[in-house]
C-alpha cells in the first residue's frame, strides 16, 4: 500500500473514491495493517555519533514516559517525491494509551478514523461508508502506536539520525531560542508501509511528525495546542456505525 493523494475537486465519482482511499491508507500507515509475514528490515547506516543517537532515543523516551493520553490540533501536508504539495488537511487528534486514538479530519472534507483497542474504523460521511479492520500485535511497529501503544521504543524502532533546526518566528519560553530537535527512526520490521518516521520536539512539546512511505511521499503533521494527559471521555474512542452506512471489512462487525 502507499499514500494516495486526494483529488481536490468536488467529492463525487473518482474523486470521492480517491479521498476515501487516501484516508484509509493513512490509517494503515499510521496504525497497522501490514500485508506480509513479519521480517526484519535491513538496517540503514546511522547518521550521528553514538552519543547523539542515544540522546535522541532518550528524548523520545522522555516524552513517552508517563504519557497516558494527548489532545492536539493538527495540520497535515502530503508531498510527493519531488517535494510538491499534493494535499493539505486539518483537524483534531486524540490519543489514549494503550491502542486507542481518534483522528477527526475537519477540512477540507469530513473523515473520522478511530482505533478502539481492537479495531480501526474509517468513516467517510459524504460517501456514507465505513471501512473496518482488526488491530493486532503488528501495530507495535507503526507511527501511531509509537505515541499510542505500550511497547518499548527499542523493540520496534531504531534511531538513525538526530539533528537540530532553528524555527523562524517562534520562541518557546525556557528554550534556547526557537530550536527544534529532530529524531528520525526506522521500523525494525520490514512489513510496514513507511520507511521512516521523524519527530520534531520544541522545548518539552511535540511539534511535528513526518512519515515517508515507500514511494517517496512524505506526510508532515504539525501539532498545535497539544495537551498532555488531559481528561478524556472514553466514549470518544468507540465507534457506532451510522444507520444506512455501507460497511467494508470485517464481516463479524455488527451494528451497535
Amino acid at each position: 500500500m502507499s499514500l494516495l493523494p486526494v483529488v481536490s475537486v468536488p467529492r463525487s465519482g473518482a474523486s470521492a473514491r480517491a479521498s476515501v482511499g487516501w484516508g484509509w491508507t493513512l490509517a494503515c500507515v499510521l496504525a497497522c495493517i501490514p500485508v506480509l509475514p513479519a521480517v526484519q528490515a535491513a538496517a540503514t547506516p546511522a547518521v550521528g555519533t553514538p552519543g547523539d543517537l542515544a540522546a535522541g532515543r532518550e528524548r523520545v523516551e522522555r516524552f513517552l514516559g508517563g504519557l497516558q493520553g494527548l489532545e492536539a490540533r493538527f495540520s497535515q501536508t502530503l508531498m510527493d517525491r519531488t517535494g510538491q504539495i499534493v494535499d493539505e488537511s486539518s483537524g483534531r487528534l486524540s490519543i489514549r494509551r494503550p491502542n486507542r486514538f481518534r483522528w477527526d479530519y475537519l477540512e477540507p472534507h469530513s473523515q473520522l478514523i478511530v482505533a478502539d483497542g481492537t479495531r480501526i474504523w474509517l468513516y467517510d460521511a459524504d460517501l456514507e461508508q465505513v471501512t473496518v479492520r482488526a488491530l493486532d500485535d503488528t501495530l507495535s511497529a507503526t507511527p501511531a502506536m509509537l505515541l499510542g501503544g505500550e511497547g518499548r521504543l527499542e523493540d520496534n524502532f531504531t534511531v538513525t539520525q538526530v539533528g537540530h533546526e532553528t524555527v523562524a518566528g517562534s520562541v518557546v519560553p525556557g528554550a534556547s531560542g526557537a530550536v527544534l530537535q529532530w529524531v528520525r527512526m526506522e521500523p525494525k520490521r520490514a512489513d510496514t508501509d513507511f520507511k521512516w518516521v521523524r519527530l520534531g520536539f520544541q522545548a518539552d512539546s511535540l511539534r511535528y511528525m513526518e512519515l515517508a512511505d515507500k514511494l517517496g511521499q512524505v506526510t508532515r503533521l504539525e501539532f498545535s495546542g497539544l495537551e498532555r494527559n488531559p481528561p478524556q471521555d472514553p466514549s470518544r474512542f468507540t465507534f457506532t456505525i451510522p444507520p444506512g452506512a455501507d460497511i467494508i471489512g470485517d464481516a463479524a462487525v455488527s451494528r451497535e
